[in-house]
């Protein structure tokens, strides 16, 4: 079943992000989705604002990460709601909110898993060592994964809830992205991408592009191959 309003739920892991969280939580209401946020063990009131903006909130008693964050927030929705997909997003303003319909709207006509986004349309403002970086772990997980993923780091995508179930997650930070994909590739599920826009402003990034591109390759030594046709294993260690 494609995604539609009535069967996406909107998913936004939060730390420290009380400035964005609220209008970005406001923008997605007034689309048509419902919203949780897992406030990560905010110190900022975000958890707060988000709540009072109408997210439902799921508060982590401390900092766990943002991989930890979305497993526990894929889970909550598998285990105690009815919706088929959700979609994921960041909170620090970066992901235009109207691009969630782009989402949406690849499933359509396709029988499809997962929808990432694409930002590399249009990248004369992303920073060049992100640029680079991105295309380095886009080229490497296409391979590894066996199908075209032009943007692999972008966090907004939508996920057919019932496949998020079914993966193997273990990574607790920045790294989700990147396992994300590879289990999806392990269970033969479909990848699409869809082009969405980023807005970069004066935040400081929480990803440092060469400590990350490092634990991405420890990542990808972890997780293993196996001749199994999806070209990656289902064992990995955070």
């Amino acid at each position: 079943m494609e995604a539609r309003k009535d069967n996406t739920i909107v998913l936004i892991p939060s730390y420290n992000e009380a400035k964005t969280v609220g209008s970005l939580v406001r923008h997605v209401i007034a689309l048509g989705f419902p919203v949780i946020v897992i406030d990560d063990g905010s110190t900022d009131n975000g958890d707060r604002i988000a709540s009072d903006n109408g997210a439902t909130v799921i508060r982590n008693k401390e900092n766990v990460g943002k991989g930890l964050s979305l497993r526990a927030g894929i889970e909550h929705i598998a285990n105690n709601t009815s919706y088929e997909w959700t979609v994921l997003m960041d909170a620090d303003g970066q992901h235009h909110p109207e691009d969630i319909i782009n989402l949406v709207n690849a499933t359509s006509g396709h029988d499809v898993d997962m929808v990432v986004g694409n930002r590399m349309a249009s990248t004369k403002n992303m920073p060049l060592v992100r640029y680079c970086t991105n295309r380095f772990m886009s080229w490497v997980l296409s391979r590894i994964c066996g199908q075209d993923i032009a943007d692999s780091q972008c966090g907004y995508r939508l996920i057919r809830v019932a496949a998020a179930k079914r993966m193997d997650l273990e990574a607790k930070r920045f790294d989700i992205e990147s396992e994300m994909l590879m289990e999806a590739a392990r269970k033969r599920f479909k990848i699409v991408s869809a082009p969405v826009q980023t807005i970069y402003g004066d935040e400081v990034s929480k990803i440092n592009p060469f400590r990350d591109t490092f634990k991405f390759l420890f990542l990808i030594i972890r997780y293993g191959f196996k001749k199994n046709g999806s070209g990656v294993s289902s064992k990995t260690n955070d």
